[in-house]
């Protein structure tokens, strides 16, 4: 399990240093082999390729041509790579993910869950102060038995 953020840096060569309490889960629980994807081209999403194969496992099931399933398998296609974690705990982020979500220097590696989240640091910080957790945003999770 991803908790937590733990802000690092993008090399100049495009690799991401796996934060060290990201690494310890990775290294307890995940292979060397990764899917780095992205939903939207804004936000690098680092799945163990463990978890990524659950996804796939899931939309091999569902109709092929499903407007839906067509898209979200398109888009995270487009960006996606599949990336090994090479011997110093870092990975080579997608050159066209990385240019499009301005993935250079510092950079936010949050946990979620099953996977993480990589964005601009700066941004990050700034979607979160204009994206407070709402009243309505509890009773919805409240609505979910959270």
């Amino acid at each position: 399990m991803f908790r937590g953020n733990h802000p690092t840096r993008i090399d100049e060569k495009g690799r991401l240093k796996v934060p060290a309490d990201f690494k310890r889960v990775l290294d307890e629980s995940y292979g060397q082999r990764f899917y780095i994807t992205s939903r939207d081209g804004k936000i690098a999403e680092i799945y163990p390729i463990e978890e990524w194969e659950k996804f796939e496992n899931k939309f091999a099931q569902l109709p092929s041509m499903h407007p839906g399933v067509k898209k979200f398998l398109n888009t995270t296609s487009y960006w996606g790579q599949e990336v090994e974690i090479d011997g110093q705990g870092r990975l080579l982020m997608p050159g066209l993910l990385r240019e499009a979500a301005a993935l250079k220097g510092d950079v936010a590696v949050v946990g979620s869950l099953n996977h993480l989240e990589v964005r601009v640091l700066d941004d990050y910080k700034k979607w979160i102060e204009q994206n407070p957790i709402t009243p309505e945003d509890e009773q919805a999770l409240a609505q979910l038995g959270l």
